[in-house]
C-alpha cells in the first residue's frame, strides 16, 4: 500500500507543473462560465453539477443558451455532437496511451479536454513515473481547476453586477495560447499549419454553423497521409 501510495504521490509531484498553464486557463474560463450561468438565474450549485459530471468547456457555455431556450432535445443532441465531434479524433488518437491503464482508464476517456490531451500529448514523464497515474494527476487537476473557478464565477455572480457581454471569448482567447505554446516548443509546424489551413478553407465552404465536423476530417486526413509520406521516407 505504501509503495502505491508513494508512486501515485512521486506522479502528482510530476503532473502539476506540466497543469499550470491550464490551471490560469481554467479558473479564469470556469469563472467566465460561473458568471454567465449565474445571469440566467442558474446558481452555483448548476454550476457545479455542470462541471462535475458535463465537464465539456466551449459545450456547457452553448449548454446556458439551451437551458435558456424552449426545450428542444434533437436540437440540443444535434449541437452536442457537433461542438464535441472533435473528441472522437482525440479519443483515437490516445488509444495507444490509455492502453494498461487498469481502473483509471474510464476516468481518463470522461475528462479529456483539449487542453488535458495537449498536456498529455506535450510531455511524457520519465520511466520512473507510472505513466497511468501521472494521466490521472493532470485529468484530475485540470478538471478541478475548472470546477473551482466555476462556483467562484457564479458565488461572485451573486454579489457584484457584471456586464458579461465578451465573457464567452475567452474560450477561443485559451485555444490561441495554447497553440501559441505548442508552437513555440515544437520544431515541427506542419500539423498547426494544416490544421489552421483546412479549418479556413472549411469555413469559407461549409460556413460558420457546419465547418467542424468536415474540418476535423480534413485534417485527420491530411496528417494521415502527411505521416505516411514521412514514414515512405524514412524507409528509403
Amino acid at each position: 500500500m505504501s509503495n502505491l501510495a508513494d508512486e501515485q504521490k512521486t506522479a502528482l509531484k510530476v503532473a502539476f507543473p506540466g497543469t499550470i498553464p491550464v490551471m490560469t486557463g481554467y479558473v479564469f474560463l470556469g469563472m467566465a462560465f460561473g458568471i454567465l450561468l449565474n445571469a440566467k438565474g442558474y446558481g452555483i450549485g448548476w454550476a457545479l453539477l455542470m462541471s462535475i459530471f458535463i465537464y465539456a468547456g466551449s459545450m456547457q457555455y452553448v449548454a446556458i443558451s439551451l437551458l435558456a431556450a424552449a426545450f428542444n432535445p434533437i436540437a440540443a443532441f444535434i449541437m452536442t455532437l457537433m461542438v464535441n465531434a472533435r473528441h472522437l479524433f482525440y479519443g483515437l488518437s490516445m488509444l495507444d496511451k490509455f492502453k494498461n491503464t487498469g481502473k483509471l482508464k474510464p476516468y481518463l476517456i470522461f475528462g479529456l479536454t483539449d487542453e488535458t490531451f495537449s498536456v498529455l500529448c506535450g510531455k511524457e514523464p520519465s520511466e520512473d513515473i507510472s505513466k497511468p497515474w501521472y494521466m490521472f494527476w493532470v485529468t484530475l487537476l485540470d478538471q478541478i481547476y475548472w470546477v473551482a473557478g466555476s462556483a467562484v464565477g457564479s458565488l461572485l455572480g451573486t454579489v457584484i453586477s457584471f456586464n458579461t457581454k465578451g465573457l464567452d471569448f475567452v474560450l477561443t482567447a485559451l485555444f490561441v495560447v495554447i497553440f501559441v505554446g505548442q508552437w513555440q516548443e515544437t520544431d515541427n509546424h506542419l500539423p498547426a499549419v494544416v490544421g489552421v489551413a483546412v479549418t479556413l478553407l472549411c469555413r469559407i465552404i461549409f460556413g460558420s454553423s457546419s465547418f467542424l465536423i468536415p474540418a476535423m476530417l480534413g485534417i485527420l486526413v491530411c496528417l494521415s497521409l502527411a505521416q505516411k509520406q514521412m514514414r515512405g521516407r524514412d524507409s528509403l
